[in-house]
């Protein structure tokens, strides 16, 4: 296990209420981490925030089962003024809707408060578990829709996660009434600190290959050639130049006691830009229960 407990503070994509909050619950539970968590506005904040805070951490998501990759995520670590900022752990969480009440009577519950995304998500539930002539409200958001529960009979419910209830103390009626039971979020902790193998681990490494014919292929052959498993490859647009591509590429292995930094070091003369964005321990899944 690493040693996290001298962390004071965790940066997360906010509200309080979101599902970030809940990633930065699963990482202290797992780390045993005792600190505050402060909750920002966008993805590029928790970065700055680490950059002028180097002994704090962040959570950011990096990866959807139905949206793919998260691509401001890894062009926000790619792009830090600080490159010691690294992928420290990793944890796939699923996205799991609830519907939430002041009531504890689900037979009560003839409305819905929600907003119009959310119950795009939950259209089976709502169809099969709902009166015919129900009402649903809109909200801005799941932290609003809750809040606004307060304003209404208890008829009305709303659509939220786990959090929600904790935070504003309200009674989960219904686990999981969204429609794709597989959606799941990876998140990943990220900070200005090296990790030690586990066992389990994974490095992943940004590069921009030269100009040149064939100079992909002869990158990913030197990880042939050290018996190196990539389980992961993509690539996206530069930001610095559109014409130009960032691969992003992930392998098995930590870069602490194998082949890889002997990869590593071969490549960087290879790419006209390289960053190494950490190795840390994957494959770690959460599941809720009641």
């Amino acid at each position: 296990m690493e040693d996290f407990k001298s962390v004071r503070n965790i940066a997360y994509l906010g509200p309080e209420t979101s599902f970030s909050a809940m990633a930065v619950d699963e990482f202290c539970h797992l780390y045993d981490m005792q600190c505050f968590t402060t909750p920002l506005t966008n993805i590029r904040q928790v970065i700055e925030y680490i950059e002028k805070n180097p002994d704090n951490l962040g959570v950011l998501p990096i990866e959807n089962t139905l949206d793919g990759t998260i691509r401001e995520s890894l062009d926000c670590i790619i792009g830090s003024s600080n490159p010691n900022i690294r992928i420290l752990s990793e944890i796939t969480m699923p996205v799991e809707y609830c519907l939430l009440s002041k009531t504890t009577e689900l037979y009560s519950i003839t409305n819905i408060i929600a907003p119009p995304r959310i119950i795009s998500k939950c259209q089976n539930f709502i169809h099969d578990e709902l009166p015919l002539h129900h009402t649903i409200v809109e909200a801005a958001s799941m932290s609003e829709a809750a809040y606004d529960l307060r304003n209404y009979n208890l008829t009305y419910a709303s659509i939220g996660n786990r959090k929600i209830a904790q935070v504003d103390m309200l009674n989960i009626l219904v686990d999981n009434v969204h429609d794709d039971k597989n959606n799941k979020t990876k998140y990943i902790l990220i900070g200005d600190m090296e990790t030690a193998p586990s066992g389990k681990d994974r490095t992943t490494v940004a590069f921009r290959t030269n100009h040149t014919p064939g100079a992909l292929l002869k990158i990913l052959s030197i990880f042939l050639e050290h018996k190196i498993n990539m389980t992961y490859i993509s690539s996206q647009p530069s930001k610095a130049n559109p014409n130009e591509y960032i691969f992003i590429v992930s392998l098995d292995g930590h870069v602490q006691g194998t082949n890889i930094l002997k990869a590593i070091d071969e490549i960087k003369p290879k790419t006209s830009f390289f960053r190494y964005l950490g190795s840390y321990k994957y494959g770690q899944e959460v599941k809720f229960t009641d």
